[in-house]
């Protein structure tokens, strides 16, 4: 899978192309998600939404919240909540070095993206700072003009 960031054991599930957009990130670090079998057979169809979700440090734990993991179709009637918060697995050192960062100004844990790692569920979250809307606009001008720029030097090759 060349270019796409994955290596052989891993298989994206869902990417969360909105944080890119709405937060600058900067330190990335990967946790395990506990869940039931319904959800697991959920998220292998993709049926899974992590637009709005974050994930928040209580009582010395990581949870995640807000992510909408659709209910399985052929369990039975109630088999899991699609967006109750669920427990993400990290070591004690992770989520102290998370926590004191959260505690600084404006940061924020938002999950990127969500795959599976050699038949597990991995959540790969991002310690993330707020853009305004004028950060939003200008990270999108810089863009479409390094765009340009390189569709130009292609053009002259």
């Amino acid at each position: 899978m060349a270019g796409t960031g994955q290596s052989a054991g891993t298989k994206l599930i869902v990417d969360n192309r909105r944080a890119r957009h709405d937060y600058e990130l900067l330190e990335r670090v990967e946790a395990g998600i506990v869940l039931t079998g319904t959800e697991v057979k959920s998220l292998r169809e993709g049926r899974v939404t992590i637009a709005h979700a974050y994930a928040d440090i209580r009582d010395g734990e990581a949870w995640l919240v807000g992510a909408s993991i659709e209910e399985y179709a052929q369990g039975s009637v109630g088999a899991h909540r699609p967006e109750r918060d669920r427990k993400l697995l990290l070591h004690r050192r992770e989520i102290d070095s998370l926590l004191g960062k959260v505690r600084e100004k404006g940061l924020t844990l938002v999950p990127t993206r969500m795959y599976f790692k050699d038949g597990r569920v991995k959540v790969e979250l991002a310690v993330g700072r707020g853009r305004e809307k004028v950060d939003k606009r200008r990270v999108i001008a810089e863009r479409d003009a390094t765009r340009q720029m390189e569709r130009a030097l292609r053009r002259r090759r």
